[in-house]
């Protein structure tokens, strides 16, 4: 099973990065962006078959290692191989 998962920040945590991005954005002529929010993107495969297991598998692993809960949120998608 293929896990896919997007790792963004909350809302109301400062994002110094997107911020980076945005001004480089500026200058280079794109104008009228704004709010420019960064996370990271995950692909994994996964050797379980039964979605709920997956699914279960994937958060633990989100909330041990792959997310920082605390300022991050997490979305998991599953498609099976």
């Amino acid at each position: 099973m293929k896990a896919r998962i997007k790792v963004t920040l909350k809302n109301g945590v400062l994002d110094p990065q997107g911020k980076a991005i945005e001004n480089a954005l500026s200058a280079l002529g794109f104008d009228g962006v704004d709010d420019v929010r960064q996370g990271k993107y995950l692909e994994l495969d996964i050797a379980e078959t039964d979605e709920a297991c997956a699914r279960t598998r994937v958060e633990e692993m989100c909330e041990k290692l792959l997310a920082n809960t605390v300022i991050e949120n997490y979305d998991i998608e599953l498609e099976a191989s």
